[in-house]
């Protein structure tokens, strides 16, 4: 049995214990994780596993109803939500934060990290990440772990090897400024939208194509309407997993423990499981007519490093600070 179906075995008999709490423990205090994954993805594999182990460390008195697929909003939704208290754990792309931290938008400069291994040791050990993440409880939400999403890459409904193809293309993008700044380094036309939407408006042709991680691109069956797969693999992309801070602060110390233990044991899955299933996932999308291809990402870098003077001009010394610490990470 492969990592990646070890992995699927183990979350399973967490969904298992899950229930057997549920139906011994009537009366549990019920909240609420909304995300934007579909069942088969690992964000709603980490957000199962965080429900059965905040269930079993916390003996009953907390369960955890995973909503998916968007069914309580999208991310900037969720995460408005989860600040004003009305909804009380969500998780989504960092650079989907920036609208409460606009300084989180430097996570997302193009090739800040180069693998899993640097990105996790960035996001865990950079003092520049923790501050920023420092400043999310003064906006109603705290940062408990960081799950895994990936690299991004394309998929497009035309043939995509180089910038050049990129003209008079229109990209999805998520209400991100340096996602947009990359878009249109490369060439692209920006157009913001849902998550939830894209499917339908590649579909129908209102954008040529979107950016995502593998194991998103795959759970919400993006490379069925845009059957290009590129992996520029332009900008690492994981999940920072968030509690409402009115929720945070009615809970005990050795509650909020729990809670962070939960947390963080889901992002431990949630890093191997998504790391270890690229290659699964791509051949999944070949063995449905999906073309996969790596372009020389020469062409891709020079063009994305306009990016970088135009995130100076905003932010400052803070771009010098994300980089010596990324750079601190590759070791």
């Amino acid at each position: 049995m492969n990592a990646f179906l070890r992995l699927v075995l183990v979350l399973a008999l967490a969904c298992h214990v899950q229930c057997a709490w549920s139906q011994s423990h009537n009366g549990s205090r019920i909240l609420k994780l909304n995300h934007t994954d579909t069942p088969s993805g690992a964000r709603h594999l980490a957000a199962e596993l965080f429900a059965a182990k905040v269930e079993e460390y916390t003996r009953g008195r907390y369960r955890v109803m995973v909503f998916h697929s968007g069914q309580l909003g999208n991310d900037p939704q969720s995460i408005k939500a989860v600040s004003e208290g009305k909804l009380d754990f969500t998780t989504s792309a960092t650079g989907s934060f920036a609208s409460l931290v606009p300084e989180l938008n430097l996570t997302a400069l193009p090739y800040l990290v180069e693998n899993y291994e640097q990105g996790w040791r960035f996001y865990d050990e950079s003092p520049w990440m923790r501050q920023q993440f420092d400043k999310l409880p003064a906006k109603g939400l705290r940062h408990l772990a960081t799950w895994e999403a990936g690299f991004r890459s394309f998929t497009t409904r035309f043939a995509f090897a180089a910038p050049a193809d990129a003209k008079g293309k229109k990209m999805r993008v998520f209400p991100n400024d340096m996602i947009k700044w990359i878009m249109e380094s490369v060439g692209f036309e920006p157009v913001v939208l849902p998550v939830t939407e894209v499917y339908a408006a590649m579909a129908q042709g209102r954008v040529d194509g979107q950016e995502n991680p593998i194991d998103t691109i795959l759970a919400l069956r993006f490379h069925e309407v845009a059957p290009n797969v590129v992996l520029t693999e332009h900008v690492y992309s994981p999940l920072p997993f968030v509690v409402s801070e009115n929720l945070w602060r009615a809970l005990t110390g050795a509650e909020r423990e729990q809670f962070a233990r939960a947390a963080r044991e889901a992002g431990v899955v949630s890093r191997r499981l998504v790391r270890d299933a690229d290659q699964v996932h791509l051949q999944a999308m070949r063995s449905v007519g999906a073309t996969v291809t790596r372009p020389d990402r020469t062409a891709f870098r020079l063009a994305m490093q306009a990016v970088y003077p135009r995130a100076r001009a905003v932010y400052g010394a803070e771009v010098d600070a994300i980089l010596t610490d990324a750079r601190n990470a590759n070791r």
